[in-house]
């Protein structure tokens, strides 16, 4: 069985459109088990219910922003292991670095293609 048949991953995105786009482009990979959430605390109070093995998240969220997501995770022996990817239209190297010491697995900017997006989570999961 492939990863993409396995592998469960959360969206998180204030925004609507960028959630739909994120899952019909991971769909398109032939990931089935997709969860999203519109933001930080959201992806929080699911996760505990429902764990997943990556997480993809906007950077720019109300309540609880990308990296006070990650924070958050790593700070969780329940999710301190979660594979981690920051998507940012901002990437400001401070950013970047902070995401990094907080346990970041990669990020991606955007706009961004879908050989974009699919070579981010493969570096972080494996070969899909």
């Amino acid at each position: 069985m492939a990863l993409r048949d396995k592998i469960r991953i959360m969206v998180v995105d204030d925004m609507s459109t960028s959630r739909g786009i994120l899952t019909q482009t991971l769909d398109s990979f032939g990931i089935r088990h997709i969860s999203t959430a519109e933001d930080g605390q959201s992806a929080v109070h699911a996760l505990a219910k429902s764990p997943v093995h990556l997480v993809i998240s906007d950077y720019n969220m109300p309540n609880m922003d990308g990296l006070k997501l990650l924070h958050h995770l790593r700070s969780s022996a329940q999710t301190k292991s979660v594979g981690f990817i920051l998507i940012t239209g901002r990437t400001e190297q401070q950013i970047i670095d902070y995401g990094r010491k907080l346990g970041m697995n990669n990020f991606l900017k955007k706009p961004f293609q879908p050989q974009d997006l699919r070579k981010c989570i493969e570096t972080v999961v494996g070969p899909l």
